[in-house]
């Protein structure tokens, strides 16, 4: 999953934890070399890995994964130890090789991830940047894609210098754009595609790559779908975003609050998110800041509110109407003096 690497590197220099992106690399005059792989067990598993396996906000880690999956580890580039899935390994390296012809540099980072490890990693996004922060880009503990060892967070060795940092790393759309082009062919999808938080949970994470098989994956890609959606698990939708007429706020300001939205819209099991829409700037007054500033400690300068429209699920369990239309359903989020914003209400 999306990482702030800086934050981890206090834990890895404790713990040596396999999987962030967390140290920096000097400059370096020349190409690195490949992956060097370590002479190490490998997990006795047997042939019945589902290479289609969803885990995400909804569907935890199958119970009996750990014993039949087989992986193998390896030392990525800043010298740090990376286990991922064999068979998931075998086809990255064919798409490491195949990339390089392009001239463009790979490596792992963030693969495979204990319950323990994505625990930490919770706690100090939650206690670093809150915990609307930490639910957007972090799963949770049991419930992460990276527990399985199929799913592949990359970074880029760029003119011989590392670029791992997530701001860094999506200033570089046109090597993205190669590297998900050729995915496919080696079994890979681009699992957090823009615009389908609502039914991944996550936002766009370019870097995240997920095995899934050759034939699937094509197939996937050509669709263009999610896992959850090839599988039939939900409707696949693409709502209506409506960013009305403000004078106060930008479409990039919004995306950002829209985003985390749709991510806490994810974990609605079975709902179909249709609109969501501005409420207009009259929302921004002081007197709703200060209302916001009622639900917690946590002091808002600026408040702002969508309306959505959804479809709920014949069978969901919570208090909304099974198989029923909500319009204008409010979400308000308020903005912290660090620039941020917070989910703090929703509903009627």
């Amino acid at each position: 999953m999306r990482t702030i690497k800086a934050l981890l590197s206090v834990l890895v220099m404790a713990l040596t934890l396999s999987g962030c992106k967390t140290q920096q690399q000097e400059p370096q005059t020349e190409m690195p070399a490949a992956d060097t792989e370590v002479i190490s067990e490998t997990k006795d598993g047997d042939e019945t890995v589902d290479y289609l396996v969803v885990v995400n906000k909804l569907n935890p880690l199958p119970e009996n994964w750990e014993s039949i999956i087989k992986t193998v580890t390896v030392t990525n580039q800043l010298g740090r130890e990376v286990e991922v899935e064999q068979t998931a390994y075998e086809a990255y390296l064919k798409l490491k090789e195949d990339l390089e012809k392009e001239g463009i540099y790979i490596d792992l980072d963030s693969v495979r991830r204990s319950v323990a490890e994505q625990q930490r990693i919770m706690d100090d996004f939650t206690k670093e940047y809150g915990a609307d922060y930490a639910q957007k880009y972090v799963a949770v503990p049991g419930y992460s894609e990276h527990h399985t060892g199929l799913a592949l967070d990359v970074y880029l060795i760029v003119d011989g210098k590392t670029v791992i940092e997530n701001s860094e790393m999506e200033a570089h759309p046109e090597i993205w754009e190669v590297v998900h082009k050729k995915m496919p062919e080696y079994g890979f999808i681009l699992r957090y595609m823009p615009g389908k938080e609502h039914i991944t949970g996550y936002g766009y994470e370019p870097w995240h790559l997920r095995y899934v098989g050759v034939e699937a994956a094509k197939d996937i890609t050509e669709k263009g779908v999610t896992l959850e959606g090839y599988l039939g698990m939900v409707k696949e939708t693409d709502p209506k975003i409506d960013y009305g007429n403000s004078s106060i706020y930008t479409k990039e300001e919004m995306d950002s609050v829209i985003t985390q939205i749709k991510c806490k819209f994810a974990e609605w099991k079975g709902c179909e998110l249709k609109r969501i829409r501005y409420a207009g700037d009259e929302c921004t007054a002081k007197e709703n800041v200060e209302w916001l500033n009622t639900f917690g400690d946590t002091k808002y300068v600026k408040a702002i509110e969508f309306l959505m429209d959804f479809h709920t699920a014949k069978d969901i369990q919570s208090t909304m109407e099974p198989d029923y239309d909500y319009n204008y359903y409010q979400w308000w989020l308020g903005q912290t003096e660090d620039g941020s914003w917070d989910i703090v209400s929703w509903g009627y």
